[in-house]
């Protein structure tokens, strides 16, 4: 028997239409495991991180792009593969419309799909010598300024390698995946999720001179704010944050496991990012 996870949006159509599926499913002899959605919020460990069960065929997220990272979390290090259905706005990692649910089920039922791996970023923040909080993220790992917070500066070293001190609102770190996130609202390149590499990205730089930088994926990078620093944030998918000082030393690299994304036949990467940045133009 297969066991197919479902993680649902906290919204009233996508609820109905995830009881229809969760019907559908165990009409085929599937069992199903549903999955709450909750708020993003402040944590500074995942011990209250449940984990999806390690059997799982395969993952249905119905919602936003939010709701997809959601699920990455859940899944952790484990080689689920995941399908988005999209429920929500704006988005590029929900790819099936509500319209093909049923007919994309079948076809994951009938194993006639492939998996695309997506890349992630292990982080890791040091705080005096001890580790504090780790995490693995699909999209990007950010480090924003309060509202009231000065301009931020932040040291940055590549292979421990002086590159710069960033002065700015923040400083995205994003994979390809990420690069039509946040990374993009701020002025970040499009990276195709199969391009290997690592999106550095200010966030409203005082230097105009400091832009958008791809790193090669192989290269750990390390952050340090300036001594004294207080009402900064650095938050993890947008989905948890952790209240960061000049005491942390924040390492990032390439995650060890990537993440398996269910490609249905006939789906392109470059239909989906023409529709969701509405580009025009002659056939």
């Amino acid at each position: 028997m297969k066991k197919i996870g479902l993680v649902v949006k906290a919204d009233t159509k996508a609820r109905k239409k995830a009881d229809e599926l969760e019907k559908w499913l165990r009409s085929k002899g599937v069992e199903v495991i549903r999955k709450k959605t909750s708020p993003p919020g402040l944590k500074n460990s995942r011990k209250d991180q449940s984990s999806a069960p390690s059997d799982l065929f395969s993952i249905f997220v119905l919602g936003g792009d939010g709701t997809f990272l959601s699920a990455v979390r859940w899944i952790g290090n484990s080689n689920i593969p995941v399908l988005g259905i999209k429920f929500g706005e704006v988005g590029f990692l929900a790819e099936i419309s509500e319209e093909n649910l049923f007919s994309a089920a079948e076809m994951i039922l009938d194993d006639s799909f492939t998996l695309k791996p997506r890349m992630r970023l292990d982080v890791k923040v040091n705080r005096q010598g001890n580790t504090i909080t780790r995490e693995t993220v699909l999209n990007d790992v950010v480090i924003n300024k309060g509202a009231l917070a000065r301009l931020a500066r932040i040291d940055t070293y590549i292979d421990d390698n002086y590159l710069t001190t960033y002065s700015a609102d923040g400083l995205i770190i994003a994979t390809p995946t990420g690069s039509t996130a946040y990374s993009l609202a701020a002025g970040g390149p499009v990276v195709h999720p199969e391009v290997p590499g690592i999106i550095l990205t200010p966030i409203c730089p005082h230097t105009l001179t400091n832009r958008p930088l791809i790193l090669p994926e192989s290269v750990s990078i390390k952050i340090k704010l300036e001594k004294g620093s207080s009402d900064m944030m650095l938050t993890f998918d947008g989905q948890v944050g952790l209240e960061i000082n000049g005491r942390d030393d924040i390492l990032i690299a390439k995650g060890q496991q990537p993440v398996n994304i269910i490609r249905i036949p006939g789906l392109q990467y470059f239909d989906i990012l023409k529709a969701k940045l509405r580009w025009s133009g002659r056939l």
